[in-house]
Order: structure tokens, then C-alpha cells, then sequence
């Protein structure tokens, strides 16, 4: 996600819709049994070095910050973020695209299924 031409880095542009760095204190550790997870499924350890788990955090947290930063200047225009800003950012990684749209679209699905299931389980209640 880190792309040294996609421009300067979130951390060295300073203005007044970025806060500053103090006031972005994050609970670190928050992430970590996820990673932990995610680091198995890839191959790593079961139980991976806990310097290692943070590094990764460290990672993920300023790329995906990055990410929402470079988001946010794009719907500035519009003044609303959407899930479109992002999609857009990622056009150009296929794969990555390709994923993010079928998991919007399981996403949604599920939406439906759920309503589905809420409308059938009201029409159950009324009848008894």
C-alpha cells in the first residue's frame, strides 16, 4: 500500500484537516490477536514472536491510516467519504480491487439475508 509516487506521506503533511501526531494516540497492542490470527494463516508461527506482531500492527496502522488520509482528500471535494474513494485508490491493483468488490458484494448479500430473515420471523410471530 506504501507507494513512494503516490505523493508525500501522511505523516509530513501537516494542515488543518490533519490532526497533529500527539493528539493521535492509539491503543497499541489493540490489533494484536487478529494479526496473531491472520500471521498463522499465512504461514507464521501459531504463537509468532511478540516484537514481530507489533511491527506488523505498526505497519497495517500507518498504511491503512495512509490510505484513509488520501480517502478523505479525495471526498473533501464532495465532503462525504465513501466506500468509492477507496475503490478508487486501489484501481489499479487488480487483485486487490477484484477482492474488495466481492467482498462488498458477500457483503451485501448477507444484508438482504438477514433482512429476509427478519421479515420471516416477524411473519412467524404474528401468526401464533
Amino acid at each position: 500500500m506504501n507507494n513512494s509516487s503516490a505523493g508525500p506521506s501522511s505523516k509530513a503533511r501537516v494542515g488543518a484537516s490533519q490532526p497533529s501526531e500527539s493528539s493521535l494516540k492509539r491503543k497499541r497492542g489493540m490489533f494484536q490477536k487478529d494479526l496473531q490470527h491472520m500471521m498463522y494463516g499465512f504461514g507464521d508461527d501459531s504463537n509468532p514472536l511478540p516484537e514481530t506482531v507489533s511491527l506488523v500492527e505498526d505497519i497495517v496502522v500507518d498504511d491503512v491510516t495512509d490510505m484513509v488520509h488520501k480517502a478523505q482528500d479525495i471526498a473533501s471535494k464532495r465532503g462525504k467519504l465513501l466506500t468509492e474513494d477507496f475503490l478508487f485508490l486501489i484501481r489499479k491493483d487488480l487483485p486487490k480491487l477484484n477482492q474488495c468488490t466481492e467482498l462488498l458484494s458477500m457483503n451485501e448479500e448477507l444484508k438482504q439475508a438477514r433482512k429476509a430473515f427478519e421479515v420471516d420471523k416477524e411473519k412467524l410471530a404474528s401468526h401464533q
